[in-house]
């Protein structure tokens, strides 16, 4: 794990954003390098593992709230609102992470060939997973890695390590879950098509008769189950889908408050100050100024998601 560490040390200090991380050229994958413990950080994870390679991070995911440290993974198996707080990290042994997220079509085709587990019912599907992470995956993320120093190797490589890593996961202490969470039938997969509605349209309105009929679902077993799976409503959901992307263009592309908002669809910038300020403790400018270190470098570009 020493070299895997290394690695992750070697690339955050060049690409890492204001909160510690860095995405990378392959797709899925990320990693996260912090040397003092944080604040909350508030995001929205997709479907994910992600390895804790040292230190310990504090989740909080719908009612969940678990510390995961070195030598686990954290398995997130929907597209879920997170605070996390990393809770041991220093100079010397900072927090190191890897994240990959995990693809849908890989887990069903391998879900295909592995056979189909017996359904878990609705309450039965937990959200959030703690993994002792083992060797091979380990050494799927330490080929990833690699592939960031051979650019032109990753799109012919990439594929066939994630295809690998997925199939470790579906063999593995979870696999039920996650072989359920890859049938098209199940009330995890039909959310996550009205999720994925909730992700690309968060700046525009989107009515909820929408997002149910695209689940398969009434508009009462709907509500009931979304709120089950995230904790909360479609537009809570989606309302915290904008303020963290509103937070992300402050934070890392130098937005004010109000050319946030009105990006991310709010039309006042008053009630937008008074929605951040609940959900961050803070209103806009003075989050942006306690957050933000001074001498760090910005990226372009930023997904909603942490390791």
């Amino acid at each position: 794990m020493d070299s895997l560490k290394q690695a992750v040390l070697a690339y955050t200090s060049r690409h890492a954003n204001s909160c510690g991380m860095a995405l990378t050229p392959v797709p899925g994958l990320r990693m996260m390098c912090l040397e003092a413990p944080s604040g909350e950080l508030h995001s929205v994870y997709k479907p994910l593992i992600c390895l804790v390679l040292q230190g310990a991070k504090r989740l909080i995911v719908g009612s969940e709230a678990r510390v995961f440290s070195t030598g686990q993974s954290i398995l997130v198996s929907a597209d879920m609102p997170v605070i996390g707080r990393i809770v041991q990290a220093s100079r010397y042994e900072p927090y190191l992470a890897i994240a990959v997220e995990l693809e849908m079509a890989t887990l069903r085709e391998l879900t295909a060939h592995l056979g189909s587990p017996r359904p878990q019912p609705p309450s039965g599907m937990p959200t959030l997973f703690t993994v002792d992470t083992e060797a091979a995956l380990l050494d799927c993320a330490s080929r990833l890695m690699h592939l960031l120093d051979r650019p032109e190797a990753a799109p012919l490589l990439s594929p066939g390590i994630m295809r690998e890593l997925h199939y470790w996961l579906l063999s593995g202490p979870h696999r039920s879950a996650l072989r359920t969470l890859a049938d098209p039938d199940s009330h995890a997969s039909r959310l996550a098509a009205a999720i994925a509605i909730l992700r690309a349209e968060y700046r525009t309105r989107v009515s909820v008769e929408r997002l149910a009929a695209e689940a398969g679902m009434s508009l009462s077993s709907f509500h009931k189950h979304f709120k089950h799976m995230t904790s909360l409503t479609p537009g809570q959901y989606q309302k915290r889908l904008r303020l963290v992307e509103a937070r992300r263009l402050m934070l890392d592309e130098g937005y004010s408050a109000s050319n946030a908002a009105f990006e991310v669809g709010y039309e006042s910038v008053s009630q937008f100050t008074r929605e951040y300020g609940r959900l961050f403790q803070a209103p806009p400018k003075r989050d942006v100024l306690r957050t933000r270190r001074p001498t760090e470098r910005l990226p372009a570009q930023l997904a909603a998601s942490t390791a």
